[in-house]
């Protein structure tokens, strides 16, 4: 019987049957990988992002200004640059990272993939984490105007402001965010410290004085100390502090979209290497970070690597980093790009010094920096 006669001149019949599977197989795994790759994840990406000098200018609402200006004071030229970096993260709980551009990063050393919620806390929007951004970054330049200044040995006012109040507490409802307190039962208070001091002196027994200003009026309030609840309770009255300053002139820092503390140990070189004759720098370009208090004490940050990297990108040769970001999994060490030389520093005293000899291109062995254990 000619059974298989329609074959004959043809491939046989199992051979096409074959290389249609093995179409449909890879069409199959490719919409797969497709699908998964664009599957969200738990995690957010981070990059580097841009890098602003803080002696030179930016771009604000269009126009070209200094990142620093200093209007009623004598300020010198500067050259060279004093970078400030920003990372830039790829995800929030709304539109978390894929699969495909986690698989990316993890390849690029440049990248970080971090878990969503180290970034974000629970429920937060991207807005949310947006306005707590600027609040730092003005906190930030705060702190930095405050410690370059201590630097220089110009004096100002440190001021003790009301950031929120606890629900429940003796202050609800009536102290509230940017009050300024300025006396307890007629005494004066140097900061937030001696302020807590006083107000575990007066106890519970009795109600306390509160001398504050509002919108810059005088008021009074009389509050009546409750033990606060957890370890260590103490009197308090429910008010959780800052530190706010009165400066002798104005020192105007301008940054668009740029929000977090970080930038805070260059801004204070930005600022002093104005007010100074001369150039900090000696006209090298170096880039640095780190959060910085009133006192000078320079602290850690995040996205240290992503930095380190924005830094070498943007031409800087050397990087002064916070000592406390020297080692972990994601520190310093082991990941510093190539052509690029890190000092460490925790103070901006050790900063000026770490310039000093950037500038005269002398003692540069002997500077601090991430040593592996």
């Amino acid at each position: 019987m000619a059974i298989f006669t329609d074959t004959q001149g043809r491939p046989p019949r199992d051979g096409r049957v074959g290389r249609r599977a093995g179409w449909i197989i890879l069409t199959v795994a490719i919409v797969g990988l497709v699908v998964f790759g664009v599957m969200p994840t738990p995690y957010a990406i981070e990059k580097p992002g841009p890098v602003f000098n803080t002696t030179g200018t930016t771009t604000v609402g269009g126009k070209s200004v200094p990142v620093i200006s200093i209007p009623s004071r004598t300020t010198y030229p500067t050259s060279g640059a004093l970078d400030m970096l920003t990372v830039n993260v790829t995800g929030y709980p709304t539109r978390p990272a894929n699969w495909a551009e986690v698989a990316a990063a993890w390849f690029d050393p440049s990248q970080a993939v971090v878990p969503m919620d180290e970034l974000y806390a629970p429920q937060e929007t991207a807005k949310q984490s947006d306005q707590e951004g600027v609040a730092e970054m003005t906190q930030s330049q705060q702190a930095a105007t405050a410690a370059a200044l201590t630097q220089q040995g110009i004096a100002f006012t440190t001021l003790t402001e009301v950031v929120a109040t606890q629900k429940g507490s003796p202050a609800a409802g009536k102290l509230k965010a940017g009050d300024i307190l300025t006396g307890v039962n007629g005494k004066t208070f140097a900061n937030a410290t001696v302020l807590h001091n006083l107000v575990v002196a007066n106890g519970t027994s009795k109600p306390l004085t509160l001398d504050f200003t509002r919108g810059g009026v005088k008021k009074s309030v009389s509050l009546k100390p409750v033990m606060s609840p957890g370890a260590g309770s103490a009197p308090y009255v429910g008010v959780f502090l800052g530190e706010t300053y009165k400066f002798p002139f104005d020192v105007k820092i301008q940054l668009q979209d740029v929000g977090g503390p970080s930038a805070g140990q260059m801004f204070a070189l930005g600022i002093i290497d104005k007010l100074t004759p001369g150039e900090l720098n000696g006209g090298q370009h170096v880039a640095g970070t780190g959060t910085i208090t009133a006192a000078g004490e320079i602290g850690a940050i995040g996205g240290i690597r992503q930095k380190m990297y924005g830094a070498r990108n943007a031409g800087a040769k050397y990087f002064l980093a916070p000592k406390s970001n020297c080692g972990g999994s994601d520190g310093v060490i082991g990941h510093i790009p190539s052509g690029l030389t890190v000092f460490a520093t925790s103070t901006l005293k050790q900063s000026l010094t770490d310039l000093k000899a950037i500038a005269s291109g002398k003692g540069l062995a002997a500077l601090p920096t991430c040593q592996a254990k």
